[in-house]
């Protein structure tokens, strides 16, 4: 993020009279200390009869002497700078060991240097009660910087501050008993308890520059409203090994980017900004300064202006006209994933799919699109995915509503938070399945108790060893022995839960209502014993136990196919007029083997629904949960088995994945719905402390990790456009194989053939050729543009090239397995997958994403793709891995959308370009300019290895990648080196640009390929004159902190990641002494790349 920004301060004096001006001395242009890069810098004075000289007072700040040669009436100064709004970490510094704990004493020598800064004023009365006050706070060993940080944030609590136009600077006594001042005040009271601290501080005037955030935070303080620029002052302190750190107690910050020193001195009065004198007059005294953005880089806080999020909101609705006009019936929907803003370093963002806080974040973030989305929906807690290692199945939460509007759920207070605390028990858990059955019209007989296995637990508890305790959790084994300890502490003898078996009777009555058949359950044993385990009571029935009979005599019901036509579901008063049930015998044939189970847990009554394969079951059952809770003035959880799949109803559910959380978003049928959910659910996220965001070690920006999965379809099966018009498809896959922009711009840091997501030419040597094969079937089957009979063709011819390195059909960037697999019903929605989209992190930017889609969809509708598939062999993982090539290739992809009459513009993928390869830094010497971007670099899966775990396979993150770019290069003159090695420079197509990758070890892993191999870091970079031999200069690129601060925890924000990055390149570092080129062989795998592990012959340029 890089924002210039101008400002501009006049300060006017007008004189009742003509008068002379005596010498006078300026102080208004930034120190030689300051850390804020200014560009560019202008002083000017009026009247313009005088002699100016520049000089540098005692302290080292720059001072304007001026002598006036004639009378004048007014006195005008006028400054403007051009200042870069670079990041700066004011932590980011270093204490010598023997000052990192206060007290402690300077250094003989170092103590003699700081005599100015260590002079204390009188202490007052006022002044010495506070120090005595604070010193009893400090306790022996307190680390320093964190002392300095409370004491200027407590200053910044007790002195309010306000505006004083009189000159001077209150005494410290005085401006804590007022408990308010200016900020010349509160920084002159800030030096003296410093020094009466033992500590050296001095005086700080500057400028101050707060500019609007983008995006008004979560808590805290809001920030100016707009842009905003004043004088101000502050104090900094010394500290040894770190040198003079900005504390500012009018904010309670320390001094940062927008801080610019223009006098730092010991005594306030020496650095008024204007010192001098003139003949006695009236004076009248006037100032005024602004600050205006000169340019800003896309960010992700704001990618777009309001002028371009108006054109990419024009475009998307004459797409929709598009695809409207020519019935295309698209819808899209996702997959976003989000992290936790508050724990960038817990596990359960970065590895584990599931930890203590997850649930509790995602159950408010699904409440939140509750209200927003599904006001008549309900809340279903269900269970996902469950991998191998992992005790349980992954938890599942999930809203449904109706499309046509109608309540599946009347009263969401009837809906349990099972955030907080309950106090319901079994008996309440009982009475409602007894209600309940009566509500369907079913024997409260019917239900049967459940207990858990007291005998297996028993038995269980005798196999402890003799000195375990049972009641404590905190054994080996934890996850059996923590359910143990739960059940024994909960009585052996309590009821676990009540069971209803149930199922929908095949009767119909009007073609609506739903029989609900029920029946004993005829046991070997007394009671109803639930299976082990810690899953709800629904999942551990003992169905094993009950009466068997022959294949022929099984009731089945076929699962509902998802082309069948639908009829409209009946309305909730119409399922509670028509209800009826039906007890059946204990015979084998007539016992009913699925159930309904009634459960307390957590003080809440959880409600386990019984698979359904009909919906109109399914919702009639829920409006009889629902009718019973209201009666019982009780709310409970639903869980169990979701609705079945149908277009009838719509669905959003919010997941756990390794590191993440997921939301699968309900699809969308036009642009307007689309942007819609998706702002919605971004500023929902928000509000939920979930972010979009996440950042590494040495800064680098990136996305959840957890990747945002688009999906194609219709809104039915039957009408889904890739299945309708199979060349659709056939245009998508050809056209991202032609330009591999769109696989790389878009994705992760995970990216190659073994990554979740590879490119349909990134697996097998011979998958294009049987791809084209494949693509001349289908073409031989079906008349491109026309609507196709079969629908299962394209899966057949498909299903077995869309795939990665294993088979593995999900895992692949064009995922068809929820298109039209015959295996399943699920595997029949007409759904296509993109999965090598990254997270976005800004709702707008998710929104172009989608309308690119949009737009290809449309276009290929209309005119099929028929592009032959390139070999790139190397090529794909070399020059489209650089920064410049993809951008090239992706402006290609956005020409080829103008001229069919799409206006895209090729600037709304710039703040994709800075996301993904964000710039290191910018060097220019002699008129050549050399610019360093970050690549990308594939991670490899490495073969098989044992570890204490088992068997694993480590992935290879231990290369990187970067982009250099140079501008001005006199050909046969300039070279450009990069650890004394030439770049194989590529021109761009622009004069006098070309540009190269550099590739080399960063990191020593543990498993990585060519252990042998050291670090190749830093890298340094010459700009060599061939013809003098030696170097014009150069910069140098580390890949961790170069003064050793190795980061233990991850950047809180995009701020500290950007000065992270910054403080990774040096703009300096050249190659000292003279210097030959020697010319290398370029790579034959690798020709825009310069891979320093690589050893080529050289030859003598």
């Amino acid at each position: 993020m890089a924002i210039r920004v101008a400002l501009q301060h006049r300060t006017t004096y007008r004189f009742d009279r003509l008068v002379n001006l005596g010498p006078h001395e300026i102080r208004l242009r930034p120190a030689p200390q300051c850390r804020t890069p200014i560009l560019g810098y202008s002083f000017s004075v009026e009247p313009p009869g005088h002699f100016l000289n520049w000089q540098q007072d005692p302290y080292g700040n720059w001072v304007a002497r001026l002598v006036f040669t004639e009378r004048a009436d007014k006195l005008d100064v006028l400054v403007g700078l051009t200042a870069d709004m670079t990041v700066i970490n004011p932590f980011d510094f270093f204490v010598e060991p023997y000052a990192e704990t206060f007290p402690f004493a300077y250094a003989p020598t170092l103590a003699k240097e700081l005599i100015p800064f260590l002079e204390t004023a009188s202490v007052g009365p006022r002044l010495a009660a506070w120090l005595a006050a604070f010193r009893a706070t400090i306790k022996e060993g307190d680390n320093t910087v964190t002392m300095l940080v409370r004491l200027n944030h407590q200053l910044q609590n007790e002195i309010r501050y306000l505006v004083r136009m009189e000159p001077g600077v209150q005494e410290p006594d005085q401006t804590l008993m007022q408990a308010c001042g200016s900020c010349r005040d509160s920084g002159w009271l800030l030096v003296q308890i410093l020094r009466n601290l033992g500590l050296a501080a001095r005086f700080a005037s500057g400028y101050l520059i707060q500019l609007a955030a983008d995006q008004k935070p979560l808590e805290g303080p809001a920030g100016p409203e707009r842009d905003f620029t004043d004088l101000h002052a502050w104090a900094e302190v010394y500290l040894p090994g770190a040198g003079w750190i900005g504390l500012d107690p009018t904010s309670g910050l320390l001094a940062g980017e927008g801080h610019i020193p223009l006098a730092c001195t010991a005594d306030p009065g020496n650095a008024a900004p204007v010192i001098g004198y003139t003949d006695v007059c009236n004076v009248e005294f006037d100032f005024s300064m602004q600050v205006t953005r000169v340019h800003e880089d896309p960010r992700v806080t704001k990618p777009y202006s309001d002028a371009q999020w108006s054109a990419i909101d024009a475009l998307g609705e004459a797409v929709d006209a598009d695809l409207a006009a020519h019935d295309v019936r698209l819808t899209q929907g996702g997959e976003p994933t989000f992290v936790s803003i508050d724990d960038m370093d817990g596990a359960e963002w970065n590895y584990t799919a599931l930890g203590p806080k997850k649930r509790e974040l995602a159950e408010a973030l699904l409440k939140r699109l509750k209200a927003r989305f599904a006001p008549g929906g309900f809340l279903h807690y269900g269970q996902g995915k469950w991998y191998p290692g992992e005790p349980l199945p992954r938890w599942a939460l999930g809203v449904y509503w109706r499309s046509d509007r109608e309540p599946l759920w009347h009263d969401s207070a009837l809906l349990a938070d099972t955030r907080e605390p309950g106090t319901h028990g079994a008996s309440d858990a009982g009475a409602f399945a007894t209600r309940l059955a009566a509500t369907l019209g079913l024997p409260e007989g019917l239900v049967i108790t459940a207990y858990e296995d007291v005998p297996r637990l028993l038995k269980d508890e005798a196999a402890l060893p003799v000195n375990a305790d049972p009641l404590r959790s905190n054994l080996a084994d934890a996850d059996e022995r923590a359910r143990l300890a739960r059940l024994l502490l909960a009585g052996l003898d309590q009821p676990s839960g009540y069971i209803l078996p149930l199922k929908a009777g095949s009767e119909r009555h009007n073609g609506e209502s739903t029989v609900w058949e029920s029946s004993p359950w005829p046991l070997r044993r007394e009671r109803l014993y639930a299976l082990p385990g810690d899953s709800p009571l629904g999942l551990r029935l003992p169905l094993g136990s009950l009466p068997d009979v022959l294949p022929e005599e099984v009731d089945h019901e076929p699962p509902v196919d998802p082309f069948a036509p639908k009829e409209a579901l009946p309305r909730r008063d119409d399922m509670r007029r028509t209800r009826r049930g039906r007890a059946r015998g204990a015979k084998p044939r007539e016992v009913v083997k699925t159930a309904l189970a009634v459960q307390a847990r957590d003080g809440h009554v959880h409600v386990f629904m019984p698979p359904l394969t009909r919906l109109e079951d399914y919702a009639a059952l829920l409006a009889a949960i629902e009718d019973t809770a209201h009666a019982a003035a009780l709310a409970v959880v639903v869980e169990g088995y979701a609705p079945p799949r149908d277009v009838r109803i719509r669905v959003l559910s919010v997941t756990a994945d390794p590191g993440v959380i997921e939301v699968n978003i309900q699809p969308a049928a036009s642009w307007h719905e689309l942007i819609t959910t998706t702002v919605t659910l971004y500023e929902e996220a928000r509000q939920s402390r979930l972010g979009t965001e996440k950042f590494m070690l040495d800064g680098r920006h990136t996305g959840t990790g957890g990747g945002n999965h688009v999906t194609l379809g219709g809104a039915t099966p039957a009408e889904s456009p890739l299945l309708r018009r199979p060349d659709l498809l056939q245009s998508l896959i050809a056209y991202w194989q032609n330009h591999p922009s769109l696989s790389y711009l878009f994705s992760g840091m995970f990216i190659g053939p073994t990554s979740q997501a590879p490119r349909v030419d990134e697996a097998r040597d011979d998958r294009l050729y049987e791809l084209e094969i494949a693509f001349q079937q289908l073409e031989r089957k079906h008349r491109a543009g026309e609507d196709s009979a079969q629908p299962w063709l394209v899966d057949r011819l498909l299903r077995h090239l869309l795939t990665d390195l294993t088979g593995n059909t999900h895992r692949s960037e064009f995922s068809i397995d929820k298109l039209y697999s015959p295996d399943t019903p699920t595997g029949r929605l007409g759904l296509l997958e993109f999965r090598a989209f990254e997270m976005p992190p800004h709702a707008r930017m998710s929104a172009v994403q989608m309308l690119l889609l949009r737009a290809l969809v449309a276009r290929f509708w209309q005119q099929p793709y028929r592009g032959k598939l390139v070999r790139w062999g190397t090529a794909l993982h070399d020059r489209w891995l650089l920064p410049h090539f993809v951008a090239a290739d992706f402006r290609d992809v956005v020409a080829d959308l103008n001229a069919f009459g799409y206006a895209f513009d090729a600037a709304w993928i710039d703040p994709f370009v800075e996301f993904r390869f964000p710039r290191f830094g910018t060097v220019s010497y002699a008129g050549v300019t050399i610019e360093l971007r970050q690549a990308i670099e594939p991670w490899h899966v490495l073969g098989e290895q044992i570890s204490a775990g088992g068997t694993a396979r480590f992935v290879d993150s231990s290369v990187e990648r970067l982009q250099i770019k140079v501008s001005g290069m006199v050909p046969g003159r300039h070279a450009v080196t990069c650890n004394r090695r030439a770049l194989p420079l590529t021109e761009t197509g622009v004069p006098g640009e070309l540009v190269a990758g550099v590739r080399f070890r960063a990191w020593n892993q543990p498993s990585a390929l060519h252990p042998t191999i050291e670090v190749q870091a830093p890298l340094t970079f010459d700009l060599v004159d061939t013809w003098a031999g030696r170097a014009l200069g150069g910069c140098t690129y580390h890949v961790a902190h170069p003064g050793g601060r190795n980061y233990a925890t991850f950047p809180v924000n995009a701020n500290e990641a950007e000065a992270r990055r910054i403080a990774r390149f040096w703009t300096h570092g050249h190659t000292p002494g003279p210097m030959l080129v020697r010319a290398e062989a370029l790579n034959p795998a690798l020709p825009t790349t310069l891979d320093l592990r690589w050893q080529p012959v050289r030859k003598r340029r």
